[in-house]
């Protein structure tokens, strides 16, 4: 099955990042891998600040230099818990800025994510995305929304803009297209940690059933949120898709559109533990993640939500 795939990928060892994620000690296989993670450095259609591309780059650096992998929190070594297979950076067209090169850029990137997600759930395995703007997301849930799951979004956006900029497919639209191109239903997104949309998008998500856990809502409700979180994801299958940008914009030197009023690492954390425990993740990606400048904050940011999140499906 690997076979099949090492032409897509740059191995990590060789991206800049010059690490695979996390750098563990115990050397894993494809095949004895639970969990198979991949970058996908892309920065093309970002539209305020760019640097979405060094965010796979930023994640590997701080997850194998910096970050020691046991969580105290957890009493948890995660290697021991989770294998995770690393296979690289996608390889991806030179960057675009015409509209249709930006499409036919589009074609081939959603064409090679499905035929990894295909490969990867066929072995029973979980896809790890490292990304990379946020239209990354709608390629990789368009090919796993067979198997119907929940999507738990954290972003500071409804990303649900039909186009953007005269741009259909783009950073800030991929929810809006999952279901108006019938990938998912808006009864089965759940979109925690929005603070800044405009109408229309506001308007979309009501008409759709789009559940949302606002900012504010989350600040001061904190335990009915968790228990209808805990509610909704009973039993089922969990893809999440997990924008840095949730966080408040004092966490966030780099991401292109930071904001306030945002969440902090404990609250985010917290919400996790509120996944119900007999639910099955099948997909997971963390997009928006920026450097600039050396700055490997936000890196180190993602690594520990990544952590987190997985000890939470593999306890």
């Amino acid at each position: 099955m690997l076979n099949s795939l090492e032409n897509l990928f740059i191995p990590p060892e060789k991206t800049s990042a010059e690490y695979s994620f996390m750098d563990a000690p115990i050397r894993i296989s494809f095949h004895d891998a639970n969990a198979i993670l991949y970058g996908i450095p892309l920065d093309i259609t970002t539209s305020f600040g760019k640097g979405t591309r060094f965010g796979p780059h930023s994640i590997r650096r701080t997850s194998a230099k910096q970050i020691e992998s046991f969580i105290l929190d957890k009493n948890t070594e995660i290697y021991e818990k989770i294998k995770i297979f690393d296979i690289g950076d996608l390889i991806l067209p030179n960057r675009k800025t015409k509209k249709k090169e930006i499409e036919d850029a589009f074609k081939k990137i959603s064409s090679d994510i499905h035929k990894i997600n295909s490969c990867i759930r066929k072995e029973n395995k979980i896809p790890i995305i490292l990304g990379g703007e946020h239209t990354i997301s709608y390629f990789s849930i368009k090919s796993i929304a067979n198997e119907d799951p929940i999507i738990l979004h954290f972003d500071a956006h409804r990303d649900m803009k039909p186009s953007y900029e005269g741009i259909k497919l783009c950073h800030t639209t991929p929810f809006y297209h999952l279901i108006n191109d019938g990938f998912i239903k808006g009864s089965n997104l759940i979109q925690i940690g929005i603070r800044q949309t405009d109408k229309e998008e506001n308007d979309i998500a009501k008409r759709n059933g789009v559940i949302t856990f606002d900012a504010w809502q989350i600040h001061k409700e904190m335990k009915s949120i968790q228990g209808q979180i805990e509610k909704i994801t009973q039993g089922k299958k969990i893809y999440i898709s997990f924008d840095i940008d949730v966080y408040d914009i004092c966490y966030l030197p780099c991401t292109g559109t930071p904001e306030p009023f945002g969440l902090n690492p404990f609250q985010i954390l917290e919400i996790i533990n509120s996944i119900n425990q007999s639910s099955k993740l099948i997909g997971f990606d963390i997009v928006e993640v920026a450097m600039k400048n050396g700055d490997y904050r936000e890196g180190t940011l993602a690594t520990q939500t990544i952590y987190r999140m997985l000890s939470k499906f593999w306890n």
